[in-house]
């Protein structure tokens, strides 16, 4: 018999992929991995998808990453990949991007991971659960020193599946677990405003970068960052 969470992925997640997600396909990882930086500057990795990527922006310097680490003179790493979930996409991988962070060792890891894992097949249910685990298990053991801030995983559709709400408790969870910071409420910074997407129907454009990086930077900000 499938567990709960299984049905919900299945009844909800997977009737929207042909149709909202069809344009998130896998890139390689880069954008400041290697780079050196200025003794003394924080640097700050960020692990997610096209949403951390900026998919839907015209210039990259306008994605939501990238705004904020510029306002608080953070160095800026970011691998993320269109289409990437915590299970979803990421065999296709070459190099894992949790590895290629780990090895950056940032001051500051930001996980925005989670939502292309609602349309992930459903005998993977589990399989998403035990990975958003192992994954921030790995950076707070691997990166000891590091702040780590784990986001509510981002949405996009006015319909919101039941899916969401349990991977985002499987996230809150799991960064409760490991001592994480969390900010909470970001899957409905979107919501309501249509104008904040890019014509793919899916990305935020730049408007709706802004209004992301507005958003991070106050929730940082409660965090002391």
């Amino acid at each position: 018999m499938k567990s709960r969470a299984a049905r919900i992925l299945t009844a909800v997640g997977l009737a929207l992929a042909a149709t909202t997600l069809t344009a998130c396909t896998p890139a390689g990882p880069g954008d400041g991995l290697g780079a050196s930086h200025p003794p003394g500057q924080t640097v700050a990795a960020f692990y997610g998808d096209s949403y951390t990527r900026g998919t839907g922006v015209s210039d990259p310097e306008l994605r939501w990453s990238t705004q904020l680490s510029e306002d608080r003179g953070w160095a800026e790493i970011n691998p993320s990949v269109d289409g990437l979930g915590f299970v979803v996409n990421r065999d296709l991988l070459r190099d894992d991007l949790v590895e290629l962070i780990v090895a950056e060792d940032p001051d500051i890891v930001v996980v925005t991971m989670g939502l292309n894992d609602n349309f992930a097949p459903p005998e993977e249910a589990a399989k998403v659960e035990s990975a958003i685990r192992d994954d921030l298990s790995t950076f707070a053991n691997e990166l000891p020193d590091a702040r780590l801030i784990v986001v509510e995983p981002f949405w996009h559709t006015e319909r919101r599946p039941a899916s969401v709400d349990t991977i985002i408790g499987w996230v809150r969870d799991a960064a409760a677990d490991v001592g994480a910071d969390y900010i909470p409420g970001a899957s409905r910074w979107l919501e309501g405003h249509p104008e904040w997407i890019a014509p793919d129907g899916i990305h935020p454009n730049d408007t709706g970068h802004a209004e992301i990086a507005e958003r991070m930077g106050e929730e940082l900000a409660k965090l002391g960052l």
